[in-house]
């Protein structure tokens, strides 16, 4: 079965197309490289023995995304990545978020009704909670005003695909995933992002290789064991491997409503010393940081409650914090060419 990845070169995108590559699906690529590189297929070849179909696709394009579909007649079902998601950023440039986010999912929705059954995937994440009345969070968990425009865009995006299901073939699950870090343990993809990281893990590995001066840890005192907020991270091997199992969940029409909302993480929340803390046991060195003041749109704390995913999916988190920072440490090393 032929699946369209969205953002298939990037961070998440490429991890799951080693996981539909070694299930046996075909896979096409669409990215626009605006924060991935084409290398990033090589790499994926080298894991699997076989390289995607790519398309370099803006889908905020909306004729380039019709011309796509006249082309790619016979797809099964997609999974999209493509979006911006770095909570800071959208404060700071909100309109990038919305007609990223948002147009783009709609010019694929357009063509997705039109098929006589498509199987959905949807990147969500677990910002559409907000700040969680209480821990951990189950899907049952109120949809708080969002903290952040991408926020924002999770939860109208959420909406925009329960609407269609309504009025379409479209059968979708939402995953709202929690913090996705790590690398594939091969070294050969990983996270890759253009210019000053928005995500802490990157920020670390390249500050433990002296890219950067130090880390600023946003907050230090919140009300948390440590002072610094608390995530729920979740290694991008299990995060990819979800993705696969819900997919497969919708052909084998095992669904048992239009759409299905699971939360991916591991259940357990660490803070942002205990990140650094894992990191300085994967890499053996100490990481220069400094404390400094909250970032605007961060909640305090967020962690799964994994059950509904553990039950009704059968999948589970299969690795640790220190697996992921050692993974990470490991990917970091590989691309900037030291010995491993």
């Amino acid at each position: 079965m032929k699946i369209v990845v969205t953002g298939g070169l990037g961070f998440i995108g490429s991890h799951t197309v080693v996981e539909l590559q070694n299930e046996g699906f075909e896979v096409v690529i669409i990215d626009n490289l605006s924060n991935a590189s084409e290398e990033v297929l090589k790499g994926i070849a080298a894991i699997t023995g076989k390289e995607p179909v790519f398309e370099n696709v803006d889908l905020r394009e909306k004729a380039v995304v019709a011309d796509f579909f006249q082309r790619y007649t016979d797809i099964g079902g997609v999974i999209h990545f493509a979006a911006s998601k770095a909570v800071g950023e959208s404060v700071k440039d909100p309109l990038l978020y919305y007609e990223n986010n948002l147009t783009t999912l709609i010019y694929l929705l357009q063509h997705l009704q039109k098929k006589e059954r498509m199987n959905f995937i949807f990147s969500s994440s677990c910002t559409v909670y907000g700040q969680a009345a209480s821990m951990p969070i189950t899907e049952n968990a109120p949809i708080q005003p969002a903290s952040s425009p991408y926020g924002n865009t999770k939860q109208i995006g959420e909406e925009i695909i329960m609407d269609i299901a309504n009025v379409s073939n479209i059968n979708s699950i939402l995953l709202r995933y929690f913090n996705p870090i790590g690398a594939h343990p091969s070294a050969y993809i990983g996270e890759l992002p253009n210019g000053v990281p928005q995500n802490l893990v990157p920020f670390i590995t390249q500050t433990g290789m002296g890219l950067r001066k130090e880390l600023a840890v946003f907050g230090s005192d919140y009300p948390t064991s440590d002072g610094t907020c608390v995530r729920d991270y979740i290694h991008v091997m299990d995060l990819a491997k979800a993705h696969v199992v819900a997919l497969q969940r919708l052909i084998d029409g095992n669904n048992t409503e239009k759409v299905e909302t699971f939360n991916i993480g591991t259940g357990t929340g660490s803070t942002v010393l205990e990140v650094i803390h894992a990191f300085e046991k994967a890499s053996g060195q100490k990481l220069p940081y400094r404390l400094t003041e909250r970032r605007d749109g961060d909640v305090i704390e967020a962690f799964a409650d994994t059950e509904k995913a553990n039950t009704v999916l059968g999948w589970q988190a299969l690795y640790s914090l220190q697996d992921a920072m050692d993974d990470a440490w490991k990917w970091e090393q590989k691309i900037r060419q030291v010995t491993v």
